[in-house]
């Protein structure tokens, strides 16, 4: 059983939320814990999950919003071989992210290269931080399934996810499905239950 590593973005992800819900539902998920959540660096978050990845080889990324922006950022990563697929969830537009919250990030142009594992976002059609035909977008050019969560906001707690179980469904679907099927599937399914 693959190992799952819990990728947040801004600000982490707080009491109540889902990621945290993970972390204690799943004995063998750990938390990549950045030095600072509320400014988040490009090169001091991504050198952080890299490390997370040497230390956890073969695992699972299950990141949200900004976490995937960090995570599609491995594609050229040396350490990328070393991850056996990505969930990620509510990504969001650096562009809109900058709006919402002037002078925190530091983050370059969204990543467009093709991932070298296998992955499936997970993505709302109201979701504030993101459209969903930009997430669409994103999805092909990441190689990533698509899975069409409806009117789900940001998939967070202001949006009526805590305990998701439906992500850990999602999860295991990518550990069985491997590499070869992930990479050429785009799912459209639509979750309406919320946990």
């Amino acid at each position: 059983m693959a190992s799952y590593l819990i990728v947040p973005g801004l600000n982490g992800s707080g009491e109540g939320h889902w990621q945290r819900h993970w972390l204690s539902d799943i004995s063998n998920s750990y938390l990549v814990e950045q030095a600072i959540w509320s400014r988040p660096s490009e090169h001091d978050w991504l050198a952080t999950l890299e490390e997370a990845i040497v230390a956890h080889p073969g695992s699972i990324i299950v990141a949200h919003s900004l976490g995937c922006v960090l995570t599609a950022g491995l594609a050229n990563s040396p350490v990328a071989e070393h991850v056996a697929g990505a969930l990620l969830v509510a990504p969001c537009d650096i562009d809109r992210t900058e709006k919402l919250h002037p002078d925190r990030l530091d983050f370059q142009a969204m990543p467009r290269e093709r991932l070298p594992f296998a992955s499936i976002v997970v993505a709302s059609q109201n979701d504030p931080y993101m459209s969903f035909a930009a997430a669409r977008s994103f999805a092909e050019a990441w190689g990533s399934g698509l899975v069409d969560l409806g009117d789900a906001g940001h998939i967070n707690i202001a949006s009526g996810y805590g305990r998701w179980t439906e992500g850990y469904a999602l999860a295991s679907g990518l550990e069985r499905r491997g590499l070869a099927a992930s990479h050429t599937a785009v799912w459209t399914d639509r979750f309406e239950a919320r946990a």
